[in-house]
């Protein structure tokens, strides 16, 4: 599902993908991406009844099975039991406190709720104080007093204070949300007894179940975008699925009734998502790049502890003549503050991020780059935290990581590259390819070896007239033929026959003296004037006198052929130098039908190099 806000406007699409953003064809910019699968949810809310596996108190936490791949991760801080009193210790606090392995123990069963997902090679991070989400307010079994959101006004949040002191929590805590902001008692009380049920259905499924198993699952994504962020300052909600849109719908009739009028059904022919822009949004994603209005442009790089963003000027030079520089360094940096906050919402990048901003020499300057920044920050719901600009300049900051981002879930590592992003020159693979080669000759009476391996390595091998190749095979006294295609990887290398020379040469020529081929001249030859090259599969054809046809397809007749390379002649092309007739229809219909000049139509060799 995705969810798309703009100028108080906002628009779902139930197709497996959470997204939140602001589209342009429709006059909007996209603000926010959320993405899930329906193969692999977000388990972030989901409440189990686990299994202690082991307690590590130099870690002071617990690893707890709770009938995953990997343990979620439990620190002492977040345990709570009936009865027993955790203080809570910050870094550098007192160790005061009973000892985790005084509360816990291997085999306990405990229930606990999961605050993280699962990233990387780490498990779900977990707590023992329990909450259940609604729409107005969250309810906590084990905690205490109410609390409300930071993100209303003082005047909205006191109002909220007054109409929950009335309420009954049944020694329970509670926690008034954003989406609160208007509420009634008698809407907080109606929830609060919704959540009361709930409570009573997860201690009857706790009693039932035997550990590891899951006890409660947190609302899908379709409610959960809806009750955490849609509200009355949103214009509307736009769902292309019927059955998310009734779905939605039910929702709002028992929690909000004055909301199920802006829930719209999308009946236009046209994708939701290819309408408002999003699809080129969420393509962009996945770019390192991100160009900014003034000329400037981002750069971001993910990395296994952080994130970084380089700024570059790119092509802004500044306004008129009299620009300067620092002016122009400036305004670069603002427009940057303002994407990146933007960038980081729509990729949902957590953790710690390092901003390279470019250098400034003014302090005010640094100054109001940093408040641009925070300031942008203010609309960002995740909870982020940003330090001063450094001595080298740059800005550190922290973003809450609780999901996968969007390039989690969009991608998968490169199976060649491994995620590197980078990987082996041919060139590097050839000399790598030698030192096998010997060791393969090392092992083997055969006069001669078949390799397989891409051609763009056997082309390395062959260049320079096989200088590289004809070393190994005076070092070694063995014979090598090459074999295979463009498909193959790059790092392949595999001995596909030993034997006579001349029984494997005859195998590893792919042309014989005297057949045709249609190839295409790809450059002029470096060593011989007049000539041109034409590669097929990494082997090189020298084409005599095809340098006027650089570019062109052409039929050509072998004369030479060897291992590595072969020697032909135009055949499609008069011995004078003029096209034939076949040649000319070819090469009208390769040009779209193009008409060329009664010149050009009858010129010599001289015409056409110029063409």
């Amino acid at each position: 599902m995705a969810l798309l806000q703009a100028t108080g406007t906002v628009a779902a699409k139930a197709d497996g993908r959470r997204r939140k953003a602001e589209p342009q064809k429709a006059g909007y910019l996209v603000a926010e991406l959320y993405l899930e699968r329906r193969g692999n949810r977000s388990i972030v809310g989901n409440i189990y009844k686990g299994r202690v596996d082991n307690v590590l108190p130099g870690l002071e936490a617990a690893f707890v099975d709770i009938g995953l791949d990997k343990n979620g991760f439990l620190h002492v801080d977040e345990i709570v039991l009936p009865g027993v009193n955790v203080p809570r210790r910050g870094r550098g606090s007192s160790r005061e406190g009973r000892q985790i392995t005084d509360m816990l123990k291997p085999g306990q069963e405990i229930v606990v709720q999961v605050v993280k997902d699962p990233l990387k090679s780490k498990g779900a991070r977990l707590s023992m104080e329990l909450t259940i989400a609604g729409r107005y307010m969250v309810l906590a079994p084990y905690g205490e007093g109410i609390g409300v959101s930071r993100r209303l006004d003082e005047a909205e949040r006191e109002r909220l204070r007054k109409e929950a002191a009335k309420l009954d929590l049944k020694g329970s805590g509670a926690i008034i949300r954003t989406a609160a902001q208007g509420a009634t008692r008698a809407d907080l009380e109606r929830e609060l007894q919704y959540l009361f049920k709930l409570d009573e259905v997860l201690h009857r499924r706790v009693d039932e179940l035997s550990a590891p198993a899951l006890a409660f699952q947190e609302a899908d994504l379709s409610v959960r975008v809806v009750r955490d962020i849609f509200s009355s300052s949103f214009e509307r909600a736009i769902v292309d699925d019927p059955k998310q849109h009734h779905r939605l719908v039910s929702f709002f009739t028992r929690t909000a009734p004055e909301l199920v009028e802006r829930v719209e059904l999308w009946d236009r022919p046209e994708p939701l998502f290819e309408y408002f822009g999003v699809d080129d949004v969420l393509d962009s994603t996945l770019e390192r790049r991100v160009d900014l209005p003034s000329g400037g442009y981002l750069m971001i790089d993910y990395a296994e502890a952080l994130t970084i963003i380089d700024v570059n000027s790119g092509s802004f030079t500044g306004h008129g003549k009299s620009a300067r520089l620092e002016d122009t360094i400036t305004r670069t940096n603002l427009e940057a503050a303002e994407e990146i906050v933007r960038q980081l919402r729509l990729r949902d990048i957590g953790g710690i991020i390092v901003i390279d901003f470019i250098d400034m020499a003014r302090a005010h300057n640094r100054e109001t780059v940093l408040a641009t920044l925070r300031k942008s920050l203010d609309e960002d719901r995740t909870k982020t935290f940003v330090v001063e600009i450094s001595p080298l300049g740059l800005v550190e900051m922290t973003r809450q990581n609780i999901t996968d981002g969007v390039r989690e879930i969009m991608t998968r590592p490169c199976p060649t590259c491994h995620g590197e992003g980078v990987i082996k020159s041919e060139e590097t693979i050839a000399i790598e390819f030698e030192r096998r080669m010997r060791e393969l000759a090392a092992h083997t009476d055969a006069p001669a070896l078949l390799l397989q391996m891409n051609p763009r390595v056997s082309a390395e091998l062959a260049k320079d007239g096989g200088r590289a190749l004809h070393a190994v095979e005076e070092q070694t006294g063995k014979w090598f033929f090459f074999e295979g295609s463009e498909g193959l990887p790059l790092e392949h290398l595999a001995v596909l026959r030993e034997g006579e020379r001349e029984q494997l040469l005859e195998r590893a020529l792919p042309f014989r003296p005297g057949e045709e081929a249609h190839v295409e001249i790809v450059e002029p030859h470096m060593y011989s004037p007049g000539d041109a090259v034409a590669k097929i599969d990494g082997y090189i054809i020298t084409v005599k006198g095809g340098t006027p046809y650089v570019g062109e397809k052409h039929l050509v007749r072998i004369e030479e052929a060897g291992r590595t390379g072969a020697v032909a002649s135009l055949i499609d092309v008069a011995a004078d130098g003029d096209d034939s007739l076949e040649s000319k229809r070819r090469r009208r219909s390769r040009r779209g039908g193009r008409r060329r000049s009664e010149a050009g139509a009858t010129s010599g060799s001289g015409s056409r190099a110029s063409e």
